[in-house]
């Protein structure tokens, strides 16, 4: 039943100083089929009055009134949280007064001698403007759910870190407690089995696999949370890039402020984690034999820099759906309000930037040049 209702009928509100006009409109509308409920305003103060008292779908107006224009009928209407769509009914408006109404806002025109077309204008400005009202309502959900994103990502970007400390503390207190323990019953029994060649033997054996053990744990604990990082991040990357080029034998060149970087310490470790997954994504892929860490604070901001001269990445794969790391890392950046830049051509290398403005000037400023 509710399928065959009738619709409801198109409320009109006609800011118009002539009954004659305001009755033709009227038969217009009824000639085309058109259902709807329209009374009529002469004054700026009614028509400010029946906005507040009752809402419309539509305004029509003439332009000019008794005192004033449909000008100033849009200046108080645009005033207004929800206003619906305004269009223009005059007889007495150039062609360049209209182009000027509809550049300020209003949302069409129709000539008093054509008036005919009226109601597929009107059908046509409430179509738009719910359009618009659509498009207004995706978009604030959409920036409500990247809130809740950010939210969520920090969440677990804070998570994940208080878990890494948490291990990074058992793997010093638990393991490296335990291998510590067995290195001492080692050297007791190398020392009680002089005379034992065979003995001697598997205890050198077992004291490089030790040795091997306890080098691991301290490169885990140092992955998980490193203890550098208490000495600032220019120290931190410094010993980041120094391992890096031990174990791969990539040259590795750090450029950064000589007396360090005195940033906050969440900060710090976005861009620790920046240039620890961007040297892992080279030794993985890039196929280089240089890699530059640019550390600076310029002007407010943090920015870190890690370029190769590897092969590049090809657009697909930055676009791939399981490119998790660099995602992270964009999202991690977006959790400390910066952002990351990753460019990158085929046998051109790659670089990748993370920008964190260290200020709200900085973060201002930095906002104005992206929209220009």
């Amino acid at each position: 039943m509710a399928d065959n209702a009738a619709p409801a009928p198109i409320r009109v509100l006609h800011l118009e100083d002539s009954e004659i006009d305001h009755q033709l409109v009227a038969l217009t509308l009824r000639k085309h089929g058109m259902a709807f409920a329209m009374e009529r305003v002469e004054t700026l103060e009614d028509f400010a009055l029946r906005l507040e008292q009752a809402c419309f779908d539509v305004i029509l107006a003439d332009y000019h009134l008794a005192g004033f224009t449909a000008l100033d009928a849009w200046a108080l209407l645009r005033t207004r949280a929800q206003r619906p769509p305004f269009v223009l009914l005059s007889g007495a408006i150039g062609e360049a007064a209209a182009v000027e109404a509809i550049r300020i806002g209003l949302s069409d025109y129709v000539l008093k001698d054509h008036i005919g077309k009226l109601p597929h204008v009107i059908m046509r400005a409430i179509e738009v403007w719910q359009a618009r009202q659509d498009q207004a309502r995706a978009d604030a959900e959409l920036a409500a759910s990247e809130r809740r994103l950010a939210a969520l990502t920090e969440h677990l970007q804070t998570s994940i870190e208080q878990e890494r400390a948490a291990i990074a503390r058992e793997v010093h207190d638990d393991i490296g407690g335990s291998l510590a323990a067995i290195r001492l019953d080692l050297a007791w029994i190398a020392r009680h089995s002089q005379d034992d060649a065979a003995m001697q033997s598997h205890t050198q054996a077992a004291s490089e696999m030790l040795q091997h053990a306890l080098e691991a744990s301290q490169r885990i604990m140092m992955n998980l949370r490193p203890p550098i990082l208490d000495q600032g991040l220019v120290a931190a990357i410094g010993w980041l890039a120094e391992a890096f080029e031990r174990r791969t034998g990539v040259a590795t060149v750090l450029a950064a402020p000589p007396g360090g970087l005195d940033i906050d310490k969440t900060l710090a470790l976005v861009a620790y984690r920046t240039a620890q997954e961007a040297l892992t994504n080279a030794s993985k892929y890039a196929e280089c034999s240089r890699v530059a860490i640019d550390l600076s604070d310029g002007e407010g901001v943090l920015t870190l820099e890690v370029s190769d001269n590897g092969r590049g990445i090809a657009p697909e794969a930055l676009a791939k759906p399981k490119s998790f790391g660099l995602r992270g890392l964009a999202e991690r950046a977006k959790t400390v309000g910066g952002w990351l830049d990753i460019s990158s051509r085929p046998g051109a290398g790659t670089t990748i930037v993370l920008s964190i403005p260290l200020d709200a000037a900085a973060a201002e400023r930095l906002a104005q040049g992206e929209s220009a």
